[in-house]
Parts: structure tokens; C-alpha cells; sequence
């Protein structure tokens, strides 16, 4: 729920007008669409704003508790959206997306991404199949091997997998700087479709190093932790947004710092996760419009290391 700790600075009328526009058309602001990115190894586009499940889609089967996270689902497909991001570790999080998905008539328009955690290949394999059965789809647009947990031995599953048609793309992910040297190490070893990094104006570490080896190897980026866990918001929290960010169509500081992340050529799609209607409009709000130069970059970077 990283959107969530310090709001944003969207008035209530740009809000409004915000949901309004996506009621009316697919895109969040008339005749505008959101931006979408090729996925190297085939050239698939999906587009450049996805939807985490982290957190946010872990609750409980009363429709009380499901009933935002269906008017979230609902409306990020209506503007556009198709790329959604589990995991077996997220709790409820599968199940729900999948019962969710299938209510509003979108399992097989969404780009459905997920991880397999846990040693042994036939526990990778029991996993994967409960992945499967959860999110109610006969295969995986992309499986990930979550923070490389016995990767040699997954990849082998994923890549019989993928010759059988039971997924489409194959991947790894990390959240932490501190495993870089593996998640490198791999990287270069493997012909991989997808990395899952952690970047962000908080965590810079992937563009030094996993970000340019990704493009030189033609694999797509999916960013996590887009707000460091909510710690973006707080250091700019109660400060105004710059004027100057106007030049390239930012209305918010969530808005600021996902148009950062998007800017950098690397990066296919970045998933932050909501719970909440005007979070998620907002989101998707940063990949339509101009996104900043890399002078503009250097100086949004500066702004929030100061902070």
C-alpha cells in the first residue's frame, strides 16, 4: 500500500475531473493514452503503469472487504491498465485478484504476473499450480522466481513450462541492493524475459547497475517499492509541489516520483499498489503526458535528497 502513508497533493477537483474522465473513455485524461512499453524478447507492448497486490489485495472474502479493491481492478482495466503483479507470499492476495478478475469479466485481458518462493522442484511445481488454480487462469502471462530462492532448480520447471505453453514469459525479482551481485550474476548467465528490481528516488542502487545490464541484455524491467515503502511521501510531506513540474503534466508527488522512474529507458513497467480509487487514478495519471529529460531527472533527484 505504499501509495497510501502520505496522500497526495491532487486537489479535490482535479480528482474529480481525473474520474470523471475515466467513467467516460479508457484513458485517464480525454484523448490522452497511457503510456506502454515493448517487452524486448518479443515486442509485445503492455502498458508502462501496472497494479501491485502487495498488502493491498490481502484481505478477507466478505464483500465489504473486497468491494474498493473490485472498483480499483474495475477502473484501472477502464483506464487502460492490464499488467497485475502477485505473489504466493502476499497472503489472500492471488485468490482475491483471481475471484476479482473473473467478477469483472477481465481474466484474460489482464497481463497476469506472479512469483514461485519455496525449495525443491516439486514444491515449486505444487506452488505454481496453486498460483495457477488461484488467479483462474489455464496459464501465466509471466512466472518469476521470487528473490532468486533455489533459482537453478526453478528455472529449469519455468523454462519446460514455457515449451509446453503453461506461461508465456520467464523471469527473476529482488527488492534489495544487497543481492545485486547475484541478481547480476544471473542476469548475465541466463537469457531471462523479465527482472523485478526495486528502484525509486529513495533506492537509486539498480540504476548503477541492473538497469543498464537489463537493456544490454533486451530484458524488461518491472519496478517495485516505487515510494520506498511510503518513505518518499514522508520526506516531501507538507512541502508544495514545484511549479516547474507543470512542463511535463505532474499534478501530484506520486505523480512526480513514478514519471521519474518512468523517464529512465530501462524501465518497462513500474506496479505500484492501492487500495483506494483516487490513489489509483492518480497513478495512471503519471504515464500519460511528457516525462522529464534527464537534466529534469537530476534535478527532481536533488530536490528529494535534500529532504
Amino acid at each position: 500500500m505504499e501509495h497510501e502513508p502520505g496522500g497526495t497533493s491532487l486537489t479535490r477537483r482535479t480528482v474529480l475531473r481525473l474520474m470523471a474522465a475515466a467513467a467516460a473513455g479508457p484513458s485517464p485524461a480525454a484523448g490522452e493514452a497511457v503510456l506502454a512499453r515493448a517487452i524486448p524478447s518479443s515486442g509485445e507492448r503492455v502498458p508502462a503503469v501496472g497494479l501491485g497486490t502487495w498488502r493491498t489485495f490481502d484481505v478477507g472474502t466478505s464483500a465489504a472487504e473486497r468491494a474498493p479493491l473490485k472498483e480499483v481492478l474495475g477502473r484501472y482495466a477502464a483506464l487502460g491498465g492490464r499488467v497485475l503483479d502477485s505473489s504466493p507470499m502476499y497472503g489472500t492476495a492471488e485468490s482475491v485478484a483471481g475471484d476479482l478478475a473473473t467478477e469483472l469479466a477481465l481474466v484474460d485481458r489482464l497481463f497476469v504476473a506472479t512469483k514461485v518462493w519455496t525449495s525443491g522442484r516439486e514444491a515449486g511445481i505444487a506452488q505454481m499450480e496453486r498460483s495457477l488454480a488461484r488467479l483462474r487462469r489455464r496459464r501465466l502471462d509471466l512466472m518469476q522466481i521470487h528473490n532468486l530462492l533455489d533459482w537453478r532448480t526453478h528455472l529449469r520447471t519455468l523454462r519446460d513450462w514455457q515449451q509446453a505453453g503453461r506461461l508465456r514469459y520467464v523471469g527473476v525479482t529482488h527488492y534489495t541492493a544487497s543481492a545485486y551481485d547475484e541478481l547480476e550474476r544471473v542476469l548475465r548467465a541466463e537469457p531471462l524475459d523479465f527482472v523485478q528490481v526495486n528502484y525509486s528516488l529513495g533506492e537509486r542502487e539498480a540504476e548503477r547497475r541492473i538497469l543498464p545490464l537489463a537493456r544490454d541484455r533486451g530484458i524488461a524491467v518491472l519496478v517495485n517499492r516505487p515510494f520506498s515503502e511510503g518513505g518518499l511521501f514522508q520526506r516531501v510531506r507538507g512541502q508544495a509541489l514545484p511549479a516547474w513540474t507543470a512542463a511535463f503534466g505532474c499534478q501530484s508527488w506520486a505523480q512526480f516520483f513514478l514519471k521519474w522512474i518512468l523517464a529512465h529507458p530501462a524501465v518497462t513497467c513500474v506496479i505500484p499498489a492501492t487500495s483506494r480509487l483516487e490513489h489509483l487514478v492518480d497513478n495512471m495519471t503519471a504515464g500519460v503526458g511528457s516525462l522529464p529529460d534527464d537534466a529534469t531527472r537530476e534535478r527532481m533527484g536533488a530536490i528529494v535528497a535534500s529532504r
